[in-house]
C-alpha cells in the first residue's frame, strides 16, 4: 500500500489534502486567526458541525443546507448570502463547506461569489466528495437546463478528508462514490481497478486499508490533473487536460437531469462510462476485454451497468447542454487504451444510437 496522506496540489495557489482518521483535528490551523467562519453542513453531519464550532478560535455561523443536490440551487445560493450579509463577513474571513459533494460544490461557490472571493476549506464526508468533488476548485449549482451549468473555479485553502466521517455513509451512496475512484482507475491508475477486483467486499468495507487506498489513489489522480490544468483548457485529439475527469459524465449528467437529480451521481457516471467505453469500442478505440471490465468493476460494486432502452432521445436533447459541447459539436471523453484517453468531438448520430442501444440491451 502506498503511503499518500498527504497528497500536495500544486494549482494556483497550493494547498494540501490530508486524507486520514481524524484528519478534522487540524481544523483550527488552518481557520488561523479568521473573526468570522461560516460553516455550512449537510443535515446528517449537524452535530459534527456543532462539535467542530466548539473548537474554533472564532465566530461560527452555522447554516444546515438541504440534503444532497437539493442544495444546489440558486435559492439557497441566495439565502447563505443573505446569512452572510447578515453577520457581517468580510474578506478576511472564511467559509468551511462540510458533507458531500453538493455540500462542497454549494460552499465553494458561495466562497467564490461573495465579495468576489473569501477563502474556504473543505470537509468532505463521503468517497464522492473526497475523490471528486473537494479537490480541484470547481464550484457551482444547478439550474433547470442542467447540472453545474452556474459557478467559477476557485481553489480551497486546504482539505480535510477525515476517513473516520465514512461510518456516517449509506451503504448504497458508498458503492455510488466508489464509481469515481473507479473512474480514476481507467484513466489513469488501473491499480485502483486492482484492488476493487481482488476483494470487492473489503473494497466497501469503511475500515479497511484497501478502501482508504482506494480513495488516496482516486485523489492523487486528480491533484496530477488539476495541478496542470486547473481551469479546464479547451483539449483536442490525444491531448487532454482537466476534462479527463468527465470520464462518463456527459451522458451520466444527462441521466442525472432526466431523472430530475434523484438518482446518485456516482450511479448515473457509471452508467455513462459503460457508454463511452462502447462509443470507443464502436469506433475502433479499445477492444471488448476493456468494455467488459467497465461492467464487471460496476458488478462488483453493486451499481448500475445499463439504464431504460427507450430513454434515448431525452437523453440526446439533455447532452447537447453539456459544458464539453463546443458550438453544435458534442463531444467526449473516450479511451485509446487502459490509462489513456482521447477527445472525440462530433461523432455521427447513428454511432451515439447505436452505442446506447449496445449500453441499454
Amino acid at each position: 500500500m502506498s503511503n499518500l496522506e498527504v497528497i500536495r496540489v500544486a494549482a494556483e495557489r497550493p494547498y494540501e489534502v490530508h486524507t486520514r482518521a481524524g484528519a478534522l483535528e487540524l481544523l483550527p490551523r488552518l481557520v488561523g486567526d479568521a473573526e468570522r467562519v461560516a460553516l455550512l453542513h449537510a443535515p446528517v453531519l449537524r452535530e459534527q458541525a456543532l462539535a467542530l464550532a466548539e473548537q474554533l478560535p472564532a465566530r461560527v455561523t452555522t447554516i444546515e443546507l438541504p440534503d444532497a443536490e437539493a442544495a444546489k440551487t440558486a435559492d439557497v445560493l441566495v439565502a447563505c448570502w443573505d446569512r452572510l450579509a447578515a453577520e457581517g463577513f468580510t474578506r478576511s474571513d472564511l467559509l468551511i463547506a462540510l458533507g458531500g459533494g453538493a455540500t462542497t460544490d454549494l460552499g465553494g461557490f458561495v466562497a467564490a461569489s461573495w465579495l468576489r472571493g473569501i477563502r474556504f476549506v473543505t470537509l468532505p464526508s463521503t468517497v464522492l466528495g473526497m475523490v471528486d468533488a473537494a479537490v480541484g476548485g470547481k464550484t457551482g449549482i444547478n439550474i433547470a437546463a442542467g447540472k453545474n451549468l452556474v459557478g467559477a473555479f476557485h481553489e480551497p485553502i486546504g482539505v480535510l478528508c477525515d476517513l473516520g466521517l465514512l461510518r456516517t455513509l449509506p451503504d448504497a451512496d458508498l458503492r455510488a462514490g466508489m464509481v469515481e475512484a473507479v473512474k480514476c482507475g481507467f484513466i489513469a491508475d488501473p491499480v485502483i481497478l486492482d484492488l476493487v477486483e481482488e476483494d470487492p467486499a473489503d473494497a466497501l468495507r469503511v475500515e479497511s486499508d484497501r478502501l482508504a487506498e482506494i480513495v488516496r489513489r482516486g485523489i492523487a489522480v486528480k491533484a496530477r490533473v488539476v495541478s496542470a490544468d486547473l481551469r479546464e483548457a479547451t483539449s483536442s485529439g490525444g491531448k487532454v487536460g482537466r476534462e479527463i475527469l468527465n470520464y462518463g459524465h456527459t451522458l451520466g449528467h444527462a441521466v442525472e437531469k432526466i431523472e430530475d437529480y434523484r438518482m446518485r451521481h456516482g450511479e448515473a457516471v457509471g452508467i455513462g462510462m459503460v457508454y463511452v467505453a462502447e462509443l470507443a469500442r464502436l469506433l475502433g478505440l479499445i477492444d471488448d476485454q476493456l468494455v467488459e471490465r467497465h461492467r464487471s468493476v460496476l458488478d462488483a460494486l453493486g451499481v448500475p451497468a445499463t439504464y431504460h432502452p427507450d430513454a434515448w432521445p431525452d437523453l440526446r436533447d439533455a447532452m447537447s447542454l453539456d459544458k464539453k459541447t463546443r458550438g453544435s459539436t458534442l463531444r467526449f471523453v473516450v479511451l485509446n487504451g487502459l490509462g489513456s484517453a482521447e477527445i472525440c468531438a462530433g461523432p455521427g448520430e447513428d454511432v451515439l444510437a447505436e452505442a446506447y442501444a449496445r449500453l441499454s440491451r
